[in-house]
């Protein structure tokens, strides 16, 4: 029709091509949606008289996906190549000049470790949406913090799909790149949908292709050094693996129940035995470049993960209580009783020292005031220290 009024030879741009059939390979209707877009991109593309030429945009390569039977006029670029790398994201001059723009100078070391490290042939690229977005908040607010704007987006299905089906050997690959370390692996790049499921190893090729992981290294042919590529995607990955846990954990209410009545019944060493059970299931979340309070936070949300399900209980996060902020309080209304928890990483497996710091912070800021003022009569404190895999657990006497 444009072509008719104009004249002009008409140039097709298709964005993201391959996201209606990840989300068929996802639901189940994925040959029916193949053949569907088959029959669209043969009309556009292959047998159309008004096409000067078409530019597609997508995850997966598709010189190999058989929506394009019969097209042998395909030129392709994956984010591995040097041609127009340049071009997938905006650089890091690109950001300085953007934020210098809008006088957001002071933000860019912020903008760097939360958006930047992908790379595309031999460039470095930030995610161009996330900077974006992110000016765009501390223009109206510069108190803004950076989020994860691809956290609610289809695409983390993958992601989730990926650490629900993970092997132990995967598990363990999982953890070394929270921890910020890089992992070898064959990529293939000519995968398609229909293939993901021969192979479980082909999600690692998935979570590359898809901007989850990037590549510090080439070694050899299509091996390469994958990585996490900045503090968006680690936060996409961390909510996956809590997400995964907390199903996991459901799965068996009874031990569930179990492992909560230990602490409400106060027997601190079954409370550790049961904890030191979960904590060798879990895919643990350790950025070893972090201050401890951050590592500690994994295991403070692994304990809410596991008390939530107690649906009587009132289980609070970080509430003010007497001088200070405690990391767990719990209240069982019914029972009159309150739970206080300080949780502590114990760095070089100093467990048990690190209870009796925990146990003498709850005493110091006196956080059971918050307990008292609701109502409870019977106090429990609890000093939790956690290193890798392991805990101890301690109660206090009084």
């Amino acid at each position: 029709m444009l072509y008719e009024i104009y004249q002009k030879k008409v140039i097709i741009l298709i964005d993201e091509y391959d996201v209606p059939l990840q989300n068929a390979w996802l639901n189940g209707f994925y040959d029916e949606m193949v053949d569907f877009i088959r029959s669209l991109f043969d009309a556009a593309l292959k047998t159309n008289d008004s096409l000067e030429f078409g530019v597609l945009t997508g995850c997966l390569r598709i010189s190999k996906e058989s929506i394009f039977t019969g097209m042998n006029n395909l030129n392709v670029n994956s984010i591995s190549d040097v041609q127009f790398s340049e071009y997938f994201g905006f650089t890091d001059e690109e950001v300085q000049q953007m934020m210098k723009f809008y006088g957001l100078e002071q933000y860019h070391g912020t903008a760097k470790q939360w958006y930047d490290g992908y790379h595309f042939g031999k460039t470095e690229m930030y995610c161009p949406w996330d900077v974006t977005k992110y000016c765009f908040d501390l223009i109206n607010n510069p108190d803004a913090l950076p989020k994860a704007h691809w956290i609610n987006t289809s695409g983390n299905d993958i992601v989730r799909k990926f650490i629900s089906s993970a092997t132990a050997t995967m598990k363990h690959e999982i953890e070394r790149l929270m921890s910020g370390q890089s992992i070898k692996k064959a990529v293939n790049q000519e995968l398609t949908y229909r293939e993901l499921n021969d192979n479980l190893d082909n999600l690692w090729s998935m979570l590359y292709m898809t901007g989850y992981l990037t590549h510090s290294a080439v070694l050899e042919d299509d091996v390469l050094e994958l990585m996490i590529p900045n503090l968006e995607i680690r936060k996409i990955f961390r909510t996956q693996i809590y997400a995964w846990f907390s199903a996991y954990a459901a799965q068996n209410k009874v031990n569930l129940t179990d492992f909560c009545m230990t602490f409400r019944n106060g027997d601190a060493e079954k409370a550790q035995e049961l904890f030191n059970q979960y904590l060798g299931k879990v895919i643990s979340i350790r950025d070893t470049n972090v201050e401890i309070a951050k590592k500690e936070n994994f295991y403070h949300g692994i304990l809410l993960g596991l008390f939530s399900h107690m649906d009587d209980w009132a289980v609070n996060s970080n509430v003010e209580s007497g001088d200070g902020y405690s990391d767990i309080l719990i209240l069982i209304p019914a029972d009159e009783i309150g739970i206080v928890i300080e949780v502590k990483y114990g760095e070089n497996e100093k467990l048990e020292q690190g209870c009796k710091e925990a146990l003498k912070q709850i005493e110091d800021r006196n956080y059971v005031q918050y307990l008292l003022d609701e109502g409870m009569t019977t106090i429990l404190k609890y000093g939790v220290a956690c290193y890798k895999k392991k805990s101890r657990i301690i109660k206090a006497e009084n």
